[in-house]
């Protein structure tokens, strides 16, 4: 508090400025010399200000002759990129329907293939049963052939006595005897 006292008391130390007012004395006020300024200003800086301008305004042309420029051939490439797009459009179009053609036409051979496989296989098949068959016909005429033999010789055995069999041997020898002088009985 004490400080701000002190304050109020340095300042009331100080001398007061005066009013605010209208002065209308022209000289004092010096319009004459702000007249005379920009009077040599204008007269003067007139063609600094005009070239500045012309020069501004040369700048501010060739940037829009340059986008306009730009412009031109961004719209040139983007006809350019539009007709290649169509184009790449049209190839991706085909490629996919030769794709679907060709998907189809692989299908087609798979299932023809798996066609032929399968005749193979039935024929294969039908071969190897057919072998079979003929390797059971043949084991059981083997079987056939042996048991008959058997009985046979059973039969020969039981019927065969010793006087037989010697007349038997005889006559072959005599075969065999005709057929080395050339005699056939």
């Amino acid at each position: 508090m004490k400080g701000i006292a002190n304050s109020l008391i340095y300042l009331s130390y100080w001398p007061s400025a005066g009013s605010f007012g209208f002065n209308t004395n022209i000289l004092e006020t010096n319009i004459i010399n702000i007249t005379v300024v920009l009077g040599i200003l204008i007269y003067f800086g007139k063609g600094v200000l005009s070239n500045l301008l012309d020069n501004r305004k040369s700048k501010i042309y060739s940037t829009i002759q340059n986008s306009e420029e730009l412009c031109k051939g961004a719209r040139h490439q983007l006809e350019k990129a539009r007709a290649r797009l169509q184009e790449i459009e049209m190839r991706v179009d085909e490629i996919r329907a030769n794709g679907y053609l060709q998907i189809e036409q692989e299908k087609e051979d798979l299932v023809q293939a798996a066609s032929v496989n399968l005749k193979q296989l039935e024929d294969s098949k039908n071969e190897t049963v057919s072998f079979e068959q003929q390797k059971v016909i043949d084991q059981v005429r083997q079987q056939v052939s042996y048991q008959a033999l058997q009985k046979a010789l059973t039969f020969m055995k039981n019927c065969l006595n010793t006087e037989l069999h010697l007349r038997m041997i005889n006559y072959n020898i005599g075969r065999l005897r005709a057929k080395r002088t050339g005699q056939f009985l």
